[in-house]
């Protein structure tokens, strides 16, 4: 990850960067509703969207910010020293976490806006179940697995490519259609179409994400053991997935 810009701006980038691939999810899913009826097909445009649009900003913006757009993406980097010896600080974790919350949140309004949908409207589409919050903790180790795997073997500038696909994989293999990240699932709150969850649905998705991170740094220290000495200035990108489902990141 860069560590040349001020840290103002590296939030903002967070917060674009979060509220572009939000957008793309939610305007992608709607785009989908009104083109065909079929739930599949829906799903397909909704995914492939989020491939491209995700692979497109990590690419762009990760030289800049590391390109999280994930709290849980930034959490673990911050606790595992991924930028250098002592990792991200506290203050920078302050500073991303909000921005990506806000972009989030932001994206959703825009992609609302742009499909002449209610800008504010919260979604009533209920996700609460045992099967799919295991979907959520399965979907966001995977993507920590991956991501810290990356940067610990020097193959970050892989990235783009991986954890676009990885997201897109995960529409499919994963009965949540992966959220993986608790930024994109707050702002997929404020939208009631196709992406949308409900806010009485957000505390286990976002619970399962935190633990399913976990368990993805657990997956990186018995694959890869302990993490150089040596600072890192690689990119550190995010996802999630937003990696969206049609009801997904």
């Amino acid at each position: 990850m860069s560590t040349s810009a001020p840290l103002a701006r590296r939030a903002a980038v967070e917060a674009a960067g979060t509220a572009a691939l939000v957008a793309v999810v939610v305007g992608s899913g709607i785009q989908a509703t009104e083109l065909t009826p079929d739930v599949g097909l829906q799903l397909l445009a909704n995914s492939l969207a989020t491939v491209f649009g995700l692979g497109v900003l990590v690419a762009f913006l990760g030289p800049v910010s590391g390109a999280h757009f994930n709290p849980v993406v930034t959490l673990a980097a911050w606790f595992t020293g991924l930028r250098g010896r002592d990792g991200l600080t506290l203050r920078e974790v302050a500073a991303y976490v909000p921005a990506q919350i806000a972009g989030a949140i932001g994206g959703a309004m825009l992609a609302d806006a742009m499909f002449a949908e209610p800008v504010i409207a919260f979604s009533s589409h209920e996700r609460w179940a045992g099967h799919l919050w295991l979907g959520e903790a399965v979907a966001t180790a995977g993507l920590l697995w991956l991501v810290f795997g990356l940067a610990r073997t020097g193959r970050a500038h892989l990235a783009p490519v991986l954890v676009a696909s990885y997201i897109g994989s995960a529409y499919w293999f994963t009965s949540s259609t992966s959220f993986a990240n608790p930024a994109v699932t707050i702002g997929r709150a404020f939208t009631d179409t196709f992406a949308g969850i409900a806010p009485g649905s957000l505390t286990p998705f976002i619970a399962a994400q935190l633990l399913g991170g976990a368990l993805g740094l657990g997956l990186v220290a018995a694959c890869f053991g302990r993490p150089p000495r040596t600072p890192t200035d690689q990119a550190v990108p995010a996802a999630r997935p937003a990696e969206e489902s049609a009801p997904t990141s």
